[in-house]
């Protein structure tokens, strides 16, 4: 049995919003499950595949989050940002301060990572780290949303966890990427968790911390572009290495790339990135 991606999106959106009790109608995430739960085995895609850019630098976010990672490797990072003129350098909050002063005066923005890699922490601790490494010069910040909660079918909980660190970041004109981790999840609520991100105002759904079980896929980008709409950003990261998986990324959707090998992507010396995690 084949059935249209659009129209299994657009099915479970409907699904998640009444859920969330938007609209007239206020219903519950069993509802939500019974939509995909029809034999599926197979979804087609069919939406437009976007323009593949000739600046592909400025899509890319340059990572480094590895737990062993030395300042004089974050200054080599941001060395490199601000020759290729990368998006952002995405690190952990405790590079925050150096690499926002390696970067003054540039146009790469400082990047960091919220609640990572698990999603695990309270709401509240999101929202505290995100306005500590706000306050440090970070200008975006990639959250990771409570899985588990999403898994248990508590949506408020999961949408409002989102709302705290979007309402920090917005609250000083930060942009902030929601994580999904597609690997855990099912197509099901990989649409979920993407209204769900859309619900709470945030600028981006992103795929994966790059720590967990699998990375980002065309399939997983096209179908989240397809759940947030043409005006949301989507951020493929994970395993992104080389030039034509950066093309065939922003061919299904994304509108940003996290990746370690940013500098072989751009200038074709793919192969080189020793990191196979992020």
């Amino acid at each position: 049995m084949t059935i249209d991606r659009s129209a299994l999106v657009e099915a479970v959106t409907r699904e998640v919003l009444a859920a969330l009790c938007v609209g007239d109608i206020c219903e519950t995430p069993e509802q939500v499950r019974s939509v995909v739960a029809n034999g599926a085995d197979r979804v087609a895609f069919h939406g437009e595949a976007a323009a593949v850019p000739l600046d592909l630098a400025r899509y890319i976010d340059h990572t480094l989050l590895k737990p062993e990672t030395t300042a004089g490797e974050i200054d080599t990072l941001c060395a490199e940002a601000r020759e290729y003129r990368f998006a952002s350098v995405c690190i952990n909050p405790t590079w925050v301060k150096r690499a926002a002063q390696n970067l003054r005066g540039s146009d790469v923005a400082t990047c960091t990572v919220i609640g990572f890699p698990l999603g695990a922490s309270t709401s509240e601790i999101k929202a505290m780290e995100a306005r500590k490494a706000l306050r440090d010069g970070a200008r975006e910040v990639d959250m990771v949303i409570n899985v588990g909660a999403l898994k248990s079918g508590d949506l408020d909980l999961v949408r409002e966890d989102i709302a705290k660190v979007v309402d920090a970041a917005h609250e000083v004109g930060a942009v902030c990427k929601v994580i999904l981790e597609t690997a855990l999840l099912t197509d099901e609520e990989k649409v979920i968790a993407s209204a769900l991100a859309k619900a709470a105002k945030a600028d981006f759904v992103k795929t994966s911390t790059g720590f967990g079980p699998g990375g980002a896929t065309v399939y997983d980008v096209a179908l989240m572009r397809e759940t947030v709409g043409p005006d949301m950003g989507v951020k493929a990261s994970g395993g992104v290495r080389t030039l034509a998986d950066a093309e065939d990324m922003i061919a299904a959707g994304a509108t940003r790339i996290g990746a370690s090998a940013g500098v072989q992507i751009v200038s074709g010396t793919e192969g080189e990135s020793g990191d196979e995690r992020y």
